[in-house]
């Protein structure tokens, strides 16, 4: 199994992900590394790949997500030799998470969380609030390269971005849409050059 992130760019869109499941799937194919493809998308760009996996006998299995119809190209629909659509019951057992059953705070342990982490009303202030923790959480002699890096790139590595973006996701307990995560990210950013020593 393999995962492809690509890279993040300013507006938070992913970029490079279909070229390198493209990429993949030829390498693999080409190698005979690999009989049967199972392909969790519906990118029509990824149509290639599928076409000359398939050039070298490999199968390709098309999965999507209930409802993926509408989402998925129809081109890429017909290259596959077979497709599957998986409903909430067939992938409950990979959105699940187990919640540890801990004791709630005693009254003094209430007042000290509330003391280190003061109300944040609004989302922007709740947003503000992890994208400092998450600045606070880089070592210190790690914040000059980290800061050229973003600056350089105009992105910040995807490793971070997705431990910022799933600490905003349990802040506002709901998805981040693009401009809650353009703040984050800005926030993030703003945070991190603070840190930089004088």
């Amino acid at each position: 199994m393999k995962v492809r992130l690509g890279l993040v760019n300013k507006a938070g869109e992913q970029k490079g992900v279909d070229s390198l499941i493209v990429t993949d799937m030829i390498t693999l194919a080409r190698n005979g590394s690999m009989a049967d493809a199972v392909l969790l998308s519906g990118d029509e760009d990824l149509r290639v790949g599928v076409q000359q996996a398939q050039e070298f006998g490999v199968r390709v299995h098309l999965l999507g997500i209930r409802p993926s119809r509408g989402s998925q190209s129809v081109l890429l629909l017909q290259e596959a030799d077979s497709t599957c659509e998986w409903g909430p019951e067939d992938i409950s057992f990979l959105t699940t998470r187990e919640v540890e059953d801990t004791p709630a705070p005693t009254q003094p342990e209430r007042e000290r969380l509330r003391a280190s982490h003061p109300a944040e009303t609004t989302q922007a202030d709740r947003l503000e609030g992890v994208a400092s923790r998450a600045a606070g959480a880089i070592p210190e002699n790690e914040i000059g390269a980290l800061a050229d890096n973003i600056e350089q790139s105009g992105q910040i590595p995807w490793e971070i971005d997705r431990r910022l973006l799933a600490a905003g996701r349990d802040a506002l307990q709901a998805l981040l849409d693009p401009e809650e995560k353009k703040k984050v990210r800005a926030a993030f950013v703003q945070a991190l050059r603070r840190r930089l020593p004088e």
